[in-house]
């Protein structure tokens, strides 16, 4: 075990037994954080069931099989959460160097004959039947490495913020897997980790010089990818389509039309699960992934459809306090670019579903049936939990 600990400190703080006993870690877990995205992955199920029963085409014979898909999925990310808070954040950030290489690696295989085109996203590998997304394990190492460059000096006592030469080198840290990932192109997931880098900047408390200027270089480098041409034509036929939802409503438009009319139909209670016209109609693509919530909406109602809505804003107010709470910076920065992730994601797919943003292909998280996805956000949470678990005693 060497010096390791769950408080953080070494063992002239206390016995290992005392450390190490259960209470005291059952004490120290986030259990309101825990509880909610269970319930989360539970409706999820739900939904993914009733959305994926009557599509033949996904499941063949039985209408179990995405479901059961979806339930070992969950039960994957969690052994991987428990594994990253046995771990510790602590442990990981020695190990972020070989972490980013090995997922600036994947991504870039994505640019090689092995990667796959899912939903006009060249944004997958195929692994021989398994199928991995590897941008959504950037979004962890993306935290991880700005976090440690950002609070490396800071929480050894030797600054008060981190420096410019910093701030350049955690920013040169997040752009490469950022342009690869633009190259797929996947611009959903560089809108997530934009966001994250946003939110990592603003908890480490750089220079809000920084902050602005990456605001404007933000807003220049959209201009740029729209006027050179990088976007393929479908993602700019969605933006169209996001501008004027008039536009072509059975064709480009026709995602966004069908989902209103789901979640419109819902009303309070909804229809009852299994029920909704719009869901066993088949009228909504990708109604298992990208656009779930219609099928809470529609099935749920307005009161299903809000408790989503209200178990994701409790796991963010607790990853919120947990950010706030740890005596080191590289805790609140990780906690801080997990925050960033969720609150962006699960805004805009909610938010694609009622029109009010672009379709841009993102999950819910841990909603939406997805095997890479649901993986990177149970460590998300694992990360949480490990840097509540390892605050000092007293706190």
């Amino acid at each position: 075990m060497g010096g390791f600990s769950v408080s953080g400190y070494g063992p002239e703080r206390g016995t290992m037994s005392k450390l190490f006993a259960r209470d005291s870690l059952a004490r120290r877990l986030d259990w309101p954080i825990l509880l909610c995205t269970l319930a989360l992955s539970v409706i999820g199920s739900a939904l993914v069931y009733s959305a994926t029963r009557n599509r033949t085409e996904l499941v063949g014979d039985d209408p179990y099989a995405y479901v059961l898909k979806h339930v070992m999925n969950v039960g994957i990310g969690i052994a991987l959460m428990i594994g990253t808070v046995w771990l510790g954040h602590r442990t990981l950030r020695t190990a972020v160097p070989i972490l980013y290489g090995v997922s600036v690696f994947l991504v870039l295989l994505v640019l090689t004959p092995l990667g796959t085109t899912i939903n006009g996203a060249h944004a997958w590998l195929d692994l021989g039947g398994l199928s991995l997304q590897p941008s959504e394990f950037v979004k962890i190492t993306i935290i991880l490495g700005m976090a440690m460059l950002l609070a490396a000096r800071v929480d050894a006592g030797d600054r008060e913020y981190p420096d410019h030469r910093t701030v350049v080198q955690a920013l040169g840290l997040a752009a490469v897997p950022i342009m690869i990932t633009m190259l797929m192109p996947d611009l959903g997931s560089v809108m997530v980790m934009a966001m994250i880098v946003l939110g990592v900047l603003l908890a480490s408390g750089a220079s809000n010089r920084w902050i602005l200027g990456l605001l404007g270089t933000g807003a220049a480098g959209a201009l740029a990818v729209w006027q050179l041409g990088v976007l393929d034509d479908y993602q700019i036929a969605r933006f169209a389509a996001f501008a004027n939802p008039a536009l072509d409503p059975s064709g480009v438009g026709y995602n966004t039309n069908q989902a209103r009319i789901a979640i419109g139909s819902g009303g309070l209670t909804g229809a009852g699960l299994g029920n909704g016209s719009q869901t066993t109609g088949q009228f909504v693509p990708e109604q298992q992934t990208d656009f779930i919530f219609t099928v809470a909406g529609e099935e749920l109602g307005f009161l299903g459809a809000g408790l989503i809505i209200v178990l994701l804003g409790v796991v963010l107010w607790r990853a919120c306090r947990i950010a706030r709470e740890t005596t080191e910076l590289y805790g609140t920065i990780v906690a801080a670019g997990i925050i960033a992730w969720f609150a962006f994601q699960a805004f805009e797919n909610i938010g694609m579903c009622l029109g009010i943003m672009p379709v841009a292909g993102l999950p819910l998280p841990f909603v939406s049936y997805g095997g890479t996805s649901m993986f990177a956000v149970w460590i998300a949470i694992g990360l949480l939990q490990s840097i509540r678990v390892q605050r000092p005693m007293s706190a």
